[in-house]
């Protein structure tokens, strides 16, 4: 059936929708450049609240594999925006279509869109609230999406323990990616992952992870005073995108909103310590603001496109965050060797 995608400011992109999508669908509108991957970029918790535009012109050409490739138990975006799905799939993994995956789902999605011209238009506004409708229905009002608390609906609701080992590094889940867990787990540890509002500080643990979650970093206050009461104990603690936010913010920092964003799979990112170049998996929409870092904190690695702050450490104490994802899922794995990092100082 004709549908369209409108956006807050009045633009309107045209294009077709499964005939039983009735209603209007919210969400922040976002883009995402990779060209595969579309899965792992559904299925992680960040995208909560979001419509999410694939620039890449053919969606779903290798289907739907298990949810054992998933990054969480579910697709978690408000909507989908495609220029082409791709009629038939083929992989010796894939269990069904990427069209029936997203209604079995419920996300719904529009196809045949211009996305070249949305995505220039949000890269000229910024990421803009927008909904998918039947044609020439247009919503009374759109939804503040900056004003929900998004980590309180992906995070685990108890704790959960993983592995065996000796070491046991607490995981603050804001929407946590399984490949960190696996990513972890490659070491011998043990891994508690805890809601992001438990209290872990009168606990026995020897390390702290802070994950991946979606929206504003402000609305985690409880997280922060958490971290805030962990760094006391100087013992290492390591972020990965949210986690950098809110290590950040526990020092007393302050964090902003980028224009648009960064989320593709082929982010450039320079460790200023080694002047070693790499290129990073990333979606995020914060950043932290550089002047506002305490003296005892430094830079650790920088975007390239844009020289938005990448990475952050303390100057002498076991603490370091990233802004993009070592553990991939999907995108390049030429970080993962900051896990390596992590486990070594929780041994040191």
């Amino acid at each position: 059936m004709p549908a369209q995608l409108i956006l807050e400011t009045g633009e309107v992109f045209y294009g077709q929708a499964p005939a039983s999508q009735k209603g209007h669908y919210f969400g922040e509108v976002v883009f995402n450049t990779g060209m595969v991957g579309y899965v792992e970029s559904l299925t992680d918790p960040s995208y909560a609240g979001q419509i999410l535009v694939f620039t890449y012109p053919l969606i779903g050409n290798y289907g739907v594999s298990g949810p054992s490739a998933w990054e969480s138990t579910k697709s978690h975006v408000s909507g989908v925006v495609l220029s082409e799905l791709a009629p038939f799939y083929s992989s010796y993994s894939a269990e069904q279509s990427l069209g029936d995956w997203l209604q079995q789902q419920n996300i719904p999605y529009i196809v045949g869109v211009d996305t070249r011209a949305l995505t220039k238009r949000l890269r000229t506004q910024g990421v803009i609230p927008g909904a998918i409708t039947p044609l020439n229905q247009t919503p009374a009002q759109f939804e503040n999406f900056a004003s929900t608390d998004w980590v309180k609906k992906v995070s685990v609701t108890k704790p959960i323990t993983y592995g065996s080992g000796e070491k046991l590094v607490i995981a603050v889940d804001c929407g946590m990616k399984e490949n960190i867990i696996r990513s972890l787990l490659e070491y011998p540890i043990r891994v508690k992952r805890v809601p992001y509002n438990y209290d872990f500080t009168n606990e026995d643990f020897d390390a702290l992870f802070l994950s991946n979650g979606p929206g504003d970093p402000i609305h985690c206050k409880e997280t922060v005073a958490i971290v805030k009461k962990a760094m006391a104990k100087k013992k290492p603690i390591f972020g990965i995108c949210l986690g950098t936010q809110l290590m950040a913010l526990a020092v007393g920092a302050k964090t902003y909103k980028l224009s648009f964003g960064h989320r593709s799979h082929n982010q450039p990112c320079i460790d200023l310590q080694t002047q070693r170049c790499y290129l990073t998996s990333q979606n995020h929409s914060y950043a932290v603001d550089e002047a506002t870092l305490p003296n005892d904190w430094r830079v650790s690695f920088r975007n390239l496109n844009d020289q938005s702050v990448e990475g952050i450490e303390h100057k002498e104490l076991p603490f370091f965050a990233v802004q993009f994802h070592p553990e991939a899922a999907p995108g390049p794995m030429d970080t993962t060797w900051l896990f390596q990092k992590f486990y070594e100082l929780m041994n040191t």
